[in-house]
């Protein structure tokens, strides 16, 4: 070790030396890992011939090869022995084969005298087996035909018959199971020949069924619309029997609360008993039809054709009829699209998508706009609102059954609100001459009335009657029969109105009808009344009546209103609360106006007697004078014959205004020129006249209130008042505003002056001569004197 750190220590030639083989080994290992490998040596070649050395790869490739020539060497030295004894082998197996083929030879020999007789026998059992497949494969081509025979037998059969289906599954299994298989080809040829011309065949056969539906479907779905329709109207119906017996019950219920009848209604199953309406038509040949079509894979051509045909039927079913009036054609209209829809909704829920729900609603939709347009055009040449109501009631019908399906109607029935104006209208102008002519006949008579059932539909039919006790026959009401007369036009515009308004998809039209109503009443039968009031009534008893039948109408006009509420399906109570003031208020003014115009007329007549009073009398009348005796007599005649007919309101009203007109009479007599001068005795008498009226006034408080005859003694506040004036010891107290609040309210001052200027003292009887001096002056006269002075001033 010393010496070779000694030798690198060593100068830097042997340094390099050492270097460069260190260098050479490691190339030289390189190499040899390469070649073991089996890597490729081209790197090494290029290398060594870049750097121009072959001659070193040169030498390790030589000294590779010796490092492995002696492993050759060593590796055949340890293998020898083997192949020595592999070769001593070789040859003792040799000997072993010769052995053998002798052996084998000898049995080749033996083993083909044996077999010659049997491979002889072989080949006859081949032979036999062939012919047993020969035969094999004949008969099942016999058992293929026998059975194609039969499937071609069956098709037949089912053809004659008409099961085209089973026909055409037969052709199916023909085609799948047999065609191919056929061993004949002539039949084979016969099969593809008339397997399409039967299919032909029966497509054409089905076309022409569903041809022959098409034509029966048109008739089946006008009568299936009328059908279904007359179901709604009868459903309507027993829904108002049902509504009317309620109504009977609640009015029964408002009548007489003991009395109530309660009955549990058990609606009748009709419709459910007869079945869906649905069920009287045959979709058979149509899914008949699909189905072999589908069969034949033509089912989508087959749904288009028929959407086509039944899209044009529709189309023909909206032609209107230009020779047919609308009014008797519309039934039919309108039951032939129900059907046409009603058929379309069974096809498309069990058609199993022959039509879909979008193309029915196409189709809806089409026949929608169709029917509201005929509508508008029909509507609008209408001028009877009866024609307008049944086609309403029809469309309205129409809806409802319709609805069941599912179609959509808001469109049709928003096309019957828009004519409702129109309607109305015109069933105005039928009342209207309906009253004029009912007004035209009246007679001003009370009713007689012989039977019940006469009562009952003039009276109770309108709840006219007073008193729940049914009065004994005959009985004479107190109205005349345009009463009942107007009253049954007026119900009769009531449930037409809601008849109208009904069903429409409205639910709360009582509004509409009560406006309507309202017009009726005061627009119509008012003014007819009105005219009727100053065109005819001339005398009292006419006045009287038309009097009396007005108080009738103020009942009767709450009856209309509490009808029209009932039929509109609200509560009395809120119709109440919507209710405004009396709609025949004009006529009844003017009947009271003209009861009282003639009764002041005949009163006047009496009262012209008073130009009989003694007005400078020496003595005052004790028995009241003339023209209040006739007067009062003619009162209490009048009385008793009113209160026979006329309610006691109005004949309180009338009563009043006659005995005001006596009062301002009393006192235009005092102020007018007719009466120039009076003394108190005649004022004393006017006293006890205004007594009597006070006393006749007093009297009716049997037939009133002791409040309504204390309004009637009210009336005579002015001329009461007045004499009270012309008698009071202190007549200057009148300009006392608290006094003449309390006690002079109603009498005008002017005419206080004029009449208190004609009061004469008994000493003035001499006025103007020498028999008055030196009398002593009266202190009354002086307060009455002052009083005009300070009335003039004022004035």
């Amino acid at each position: 070790m010393n010496s070779t750190k000694s030798r690198r220590k060593v100068g830097p030639a042997s340094a390099i030396e050492n270097g460069a083989e260190s260098a050479d080994k490691l190339e030289q290992m390189l190499l040899s890992s390469a070649i073991c490998n089996n890597e490729d040596l081209g790197p090494f070649i290029r290398k060594a011939f870049s750097s121009g050395k072959p001659e070193t790869l040169h030498h390790h490739l030589r000294h590779f090869a010796r490092s492995k020539e002696s492993e050759i060497e060593e590796v055949c030295k340890a293998h020898y022995q083997d192949f020595i004894m592999a070769v001593d082998d070789l040859k003792s197996l040799l000997s072993d084969v010769d052995s053998l083929k002798s052996a084998l030879s000898d049995s080749n020999s033996r083993l083909q005298s044996v077999a010659g007789p049997l491979l002889s026998s072989l080949d006859a059992f081949l032979e036999a087996r062939t012919v047993s497949v020969n035969v094999d494969l004949a008969l099942q081509s016999l058992a293929t035909s026998i059975r194609l025979i039969e499937v071609c037998a069956r098709s037949n059969h089912h053809l004659s018959n008409s099961n085209l289906y089973m026909a055409l599954k037969c052709l199916d299994s023909i085609e799948t199971e047999f065609l191919d298989k056929t061993p004949s080809s002539t039949l084979r040829r016969m099969l593809e020949k008339k397997i399409p011309a039967i299919r032909a065949h029966i497509e054409r056969k089905v076309s022409k069924e569903f041809g022959d539906w098409l034509v029966e479907i048109r008739v089946v779905c006008r009568n299936l619309g009328q059908l279904a329709i007359g179901q709604a109207s009868s459903a309507r119906q027993r829904e108002e029997d049902l509504r009317i017996k309620q109504r009977q019950a609640e009015e029964q219920s408002r009548l007489s609360l003991r009395d109530c009848v309660y009955a549990l209604q058990e609606e009748d199953d009709e419709e459910d008993n007869h079945g869906d309406s649905t069920n009287g038509f045959d979709l058979t040949p149509l899914y008949r039809a699909y189905h072999i079509h589908q069969t034949l894979g033509l089912g989508d051509r087959f749904k288009q054709y028929y959407f086509e045909n039944r899209k044009l039927q529709l189309t023909s079913d909206f032609q209107v009829s230009s020779m047919t009036p609308f009014l008797e054609s519309h039934q039919t209209f309108f039951a032939q699209i129900a059907g046409f829809f009603i058929v379309e909704d069974r096809v498309m829920r069990t058609g199993g998508g022959l039509i879909s729900k979008i193309e029915v609603e196409n189709l809806w939709e089409a026949a929608v706009s169709k029917m509201c347009s005929v509508l508008e055009d029909q509507f609008s040449r209408m001028q009877t609102a009866n024609h307008l109501l049944l086609i309403k009631d029809y469309v309205s019908l129409l809806g409802v059954t319709l609805r069941r399906y599912g179609y959509p109607v808001d469109a049709l029935l928003d096309v019957l609100s828009k004519h409702r104006d129109k309607y109305h209208e015109l069933l105005l102008s039928d009342c209207r001459k309906q009253i004029s002519e009912a007004l035209a006949a009246d007679k001003f008579e009370q009713m007689l009335m012989k039977k019940e059932y006469e009562y009952s539909m003039n009276v109770l039919s309108f709840q006219l009657q007073t008193s729940d006790i049914v009065p004994a026959f005959p009985y004479v009401a107190p109205f005349s029969s345009t009463v009942p007369d107007c009253c049954r036009i007026v119900r009769s515009f009531v449930e037409d109105s809601v008849s109208f308004m009904s069903y429409g998809g409205q639910l709360d039209f009582y509004d509409v009808v009560k406006k309507y109503l309202d017009r009726l009443l005061s627009e119509v039968l008012d003014e007819a009344l009105l005219k009727l009031i100053t065109t005819s009534v001339h005398g009292v008893s006419q006045a009287m009546q038309m009097a009396a039948n007005m108080a009738v109408m103020e009942r009767a006009c709450d009856f209309f209103f509490r009808h029209a509420a009932q039929l509109s399906g609200i509560s009395l109570r809120m119709a109440e609360r919507g209710r405004k003031q009396f709609p025949l208020g004009k006529a009844r003014d003017s009947a009271e106006e003209m009861l009282s115009g003639l009764l002041k007329a005949k009163v006047d007549g009496f009262m012209t007697l008073i130009e009989n009073v003694n007005w400078m009398a020496d003595e005052p009348a004790q028995n009241g004078n003339e023209y209040v005796n006739e007067v009062i007599i003619y009162l209490e005649t009048l009385v008793s014959t009113a209160q026979q007919i006329l309610p006691a309101q109005v004949l309180k009203r009338v009563l009043q205004d006659v005995i005001s007109h006596i009062s301002e009479n009393i006192v235009g007599i005092l102020c007018g020129d007719s009466v120039k001068k009076f003394n108190i005795n005649a004022i004393i008498g006017i006293d006890v006249d205004i007594r009597f009226l006070e006393s006749f006034a007093d009297n009716q408080a049997p037939i009133f209130s002791e409040g309504d005859a204390n309004q009637l003694k009210k009336a005579l506040a002015e001329s009461r008042q007045l004499v009270n004036l012309l008698l009071s010891d202190h007549p200057e107290n009148f300009m006392n505003p608290v006094i003449r609040a309390r006690s002079y309210n109603t009498l005008d001052y002017r005419k206080v002056v004029t009449i208190s200027e004609k009061l004469r003292d008994q000493s003035d009887r001499l006025f103007g001569t020498f028999g008055s001096r030196g009398a002593k002056p009266n202190p009354k006269k002086k307060s009455l004197d002052t009083l005009i002075r300070r009335l003039k001033d004022v004035s």
